[in-house]
Parts: C-alpha cells; structure tokens; sequence
C-alpha cells in the first residue's frame, strides 16, 4: 500500500445490508481526484456481505477505517458513530448505496478551502433501475438546480432562501467546528434525519457555498427497499411529516420566515402531490387523516401556498 497525503476530510460511510451497492460506494471514493480523505465505514449490524466488504476495503487501503455497531441503530445513529471519531478539519456522508462523482471531493473541499465558509452543498441526480438491470443517473432536477445553481460563495438564507430546499446531509462537506460549535447531531431512531439536521447548518453557519456541479448520485433501488420509497407505510409516513414540519419550525425559529415560505412552496408542490396518490386507495384512515391534518397546517402557515382544498383535491 502507498501512503496517502495526510486527509483534510472525513467522509462518514453508513450501510445497512447494502451488500450489492457497497463495493460502488467504496470504489467512487477511490476514485476522486482529491486523495486527501479517510472514510469511516459505519455497519449498523448488516446481516449480509456489508461487513466483510467494508473489513476488506480498510485491509486494502488505510484511508479506511470500519466501525460495527453492536445492534441495529438506524442511519442518525450510524452516522453519529462517525461523526465521534472525526479529527479532520472538514466532514463529508456519502450513504453506502449511493455513489461520488469522482470530482466530489475536489470541488466541495476546494471551494469551502477557499471561501473560508462553513459548508458547500453540491446538486445530485437520481440512480435509477433500468428494465434491462442496472442503473441510469438522471438529470438535475428543478428544485436541486434553484438550490445549487449558479454558484454562490459566502452567501445566506437571506440571500439565498432557495438554498433550504437542498435537505440531503450527502450533498455537502462542512467544518468540523460547525458541528461541535453548533452542537449539531442527527437525530435517532427517526426515518428523514437529515431533514431538521440541515435547516440547522443552514441557520447556523455564517455563511455557506453552493455549486451547481454534480457530487453525488442517490440512489433508487430496484427492489423499493430505500426509505424513500416506502412511504406509504404509515410509521414512515409520521416520520417524514414531523421532518417536515420540523425543518420549517428550525427556519421559522431563526427568523428565516422567506427561506421557510420556500421550503413550504416545495413541498406542497412536490412531496405532498405523490402522498397524496397513495392516500387516495391506502386502507388506513389514519393516513388520510394524519396527511389531511399536515397539508391544512402547512397550507396555512404562509402567505402564496395552495389553499388546503387546492391541496387535498382528492
């Protein structure tokens, strides 16, 4: 093994049987440009090949390093793991069945590096299963592009309100200092962490940088295993609404009152809509109910959102 440059960025690495994405993962960090990194491999108690796979990537490289958990956690947990043994300036995620653009590192590192601001967050694209087997990265998205694109440097949620729209904790590398500063951890036991832990760094931060550059490509399995993807289970549901609504509480908090009318916007133009087609035939009541409850609040909370029956035309 050759010795690597001394690393400037941890990039935190949790999986949980994710035995058939891993070795991509693992192979998209060996692949950046910037060699200046350590990864913390996180395996929350897999039950299949991940733990082998991540013991096998530290034995070949010892940027490397492999943490089990002793039970199964969940992905804050995980990641929490991590962020205790970071001691590097700067820290990164990248979920294990997910995978870096090669330039990942190079682009978010260089430009937080330069501007001296707490973080940058990048745009991604969505992995798709193809019919014939394998994966597709699409396109950038509209609501990733008015969070990433142009490139901003030094800027604000008052400059830059659209910026509350990128929610993803894999789309950014941040100081170190940020987290322990803020006092910054995701929460646990808990599907969509990433959701309140963002709008934090948000209204946190003196000041942050976007670049319209692809960093990462998220994701979505063939089998509908992801979080993601299941959210017509009606626990995963609860959690995704109190995510919501707890991003939009952290901006409304901090004063950010035009950065939390932008995040209302979107999400009731783009996460409620797809609720709302499973709502229509779920066999549960409560979901119905429970989602009805959270557009009228949420439709109600800002000036220039759909009205709750413009919402809940079922």
């Amino acid at each position: 093994m050759t010795t690597p440059p001394s690393p400037v960025v941890t990039v935190i690495v949790p999986g949980f049987d994710v035995e058939e994405f891993a070795p991509e993962a693992i192979d998209s960090l060996r692949a950046q440009t910037l060699p200046a990194w350590r990864a913390i491999l996180v395996d929350d108690a897999s039950t299949d090949a991940t733990g082998r796979i991540f013991e096998e990537a530290a034995a070949d490289d010892e940027r490397f390093r492999v943490v089990r958990q002793p039970a199964r956690a969940g992905l804050g947990a995980a990641r929490n793991a991590g962020l205790d043994l970071v001691d590097t300036p700067l820290v990164g995620f990248l979920d294990a069945d997910d995978r870096y653009a090669p330039n990942a590192l190079e682009r978010l590192v260089g430009t937080v590096e330069r501007s001296g601001s707490d973080f940058a967050l990048g745009a991604y694209v969505r992995l798709r299963p193809v019919p014939a087997g394998g994966y597709v990265a699409g396109q950038v998205q509209p609501w990733v592009a008015a969070a990433t694109d142009p490139e901003r440097i030094g800027t604000t949620l008052r400059e830059h309100p659209d910026a509350s729209g990128n929610i993803v904790a894999w789309s950014k590398v941040s100081r170190t200092d940020l987290w322990r500063r803020a006092g910054l951890r995701f929460p646990e036991g808990k599907a969509y962490e990433d959701q309140v832990l963002a709008q934090l760094m948000y209204t946190r931060a003196r000041a942050f940088d976007v670049i319209p550059d692809v960093v990462v490509e998220w994701r979505e399995r063939a089998d509908g295993t992801s979080i993601t993807q299941r959210k017509d289970e009606l626990p995963v549901l609860r959690d995704y609404l109190e995510a919501l609504a707890g991003g939009i509480d952290v901006l409304d908090a901090a004063g950010q009152h035009e950065a939390a009318a932008s995040r209302v916007r979107l999400i009731l133009s783009m996460d409620v809509p797809p609720l709302l087609d499973i709502a229509r035939t779920h066999p549960e009541a409560a979901y119905r109910r429970e989602l009805g409850g959270f557009v009228r609040t949420l439709a109600a909370r800002h000036d220039g959102a759909p009205t709750a029956d413009e919402a809940l035309a079922w």
